[in-house]
């Protein structure tokens, strides 16, 4: 029995496990994957106060033995399962160990989008990925691609660029939606190629990936790239439907500014409440504001 249970370790949940630590509760959080969530993958955070410049995996290093340090514990424990309803609160494990908790923390984050194009599912692994810093290094020197428009692809094409010999950004629309100023950047690497108004209709090879099939999406033009590898960076989408008695908008949990949801000693935190700013300091925000809501709940029962 723990007071704070958490559901995921990125920002989020590591900013609201130090806080409820450090207010003498007992915090227990649980990542599926590797903590950091999306910030893990940013080879180069520059907007998060305190900090000229600095990865987002010694960013997430400094968060989790910060929390760690305070008396929280992190377990690597997927959630299959949540009673959220009553006093006592109920998480079941992938291991079919169930633990519970007089308050919940939902920071489950969100999920990658997939293409759904042939090619993609076979080829992960092998040419497909969705998280340039943990897997570009294989493809050093090669030419690879990148699908997408926003802040992680856009980032992601830049860090490739460091390190492959071409690299083509592959957007279905003219424009970007990430930042102008890390836009700049890219287009002043030698070794970018940009490819607009494209999708992918496939991805092809034998034993690995080999090439990229693209469709215009102006003239319905087809052609064929080369490439090594294709990371794809398309956005995210929230997977809160296991939350039963959880109010949604658009799938996103419907919390507010306070971070407490229609069930009691249940808050939200992070990409996964619906909310108008998704970055790494609202994140952080979300997680203090839902663990001192979590520890005045726990006070009171």
């Amino acid at each position: 029995m723990y007071d704070i249970l958490i559901i995921g370790a990125g920002p989020a949940g590591l900013t609201a496990a130090l806080y409820a630590a450090r207010a003498g509760k007992s915090v227990a959080i649980y990542e599926q994957l590797t903590p950091g969530g999306q910030i893990i993958n940013s080879p180069d955070v520059a907007n998060h106060p305190g900090f000229v410049s600095i990865s987002g995996a010694e960013l997430t290093m400094n968060m989790v033995e910060a929390a760690t340090a305070a008396g929280a514990e992190l377990h690597y424990n997927k959630v299959t399962g949540a009673d959220l309803q009553g006093d006592v609160k109920t998480l079941t494990l992938d291991s079919g160990e169930t633990v519970q908790g007089r308050a919940v923390i939902l920071a489950n984050g969100v999920t990658r989008r997939t293409l759904d194009v042939p090619g993609e599912t076979e080829f992960v692994g092998r040419g497909v990925s969705y998280c340039a810093t943990c897997d570009g290094g294989f493809y050093k020197g090669r030419s690879v691609a990148v699908v997408g428009g926003g802040n992680t692809a856009l980032d992601d094409a830049l860090y490739l660029c460091s390190i492959c010999e071409s690299v083509t950004l592959i957007h279905r629309r003219e424009g970007f939606r990430g930042s102008e100023t890390t836009l700049k950047k890219l287009r002043q690497r030698e070794n970018l190629h940009l490819m607009l108004n494209y999708v992918p209709t496939a991805i092809t090879g034998a034993d690995k990936v080999e090439a990229l099939e693209l469709k215009s999406v102006t003239t319905g033009e087809t052609k064929q790239i080369a490439v090594d590898g294709v990371f794809i960076a398309i956005g995210s989408v929230p997977d809160n439907e296991a939350f039963s008695g959880i109010a949604l908008k658009n799938g996103f949990i419907d919390s507010g500014e306070s971070c407490k949801t229609a069930l009691p000693g249940v808050f939200a935190a992070g990409d996964t409440r619906h909310k108008e700013l998704r970055q790494l300091v609202t994140a952080e925000s979300d997680g203090a504001v839902a663990a001192t809501a979590a520890v005045q709940y726990v006070d009171s029962l």
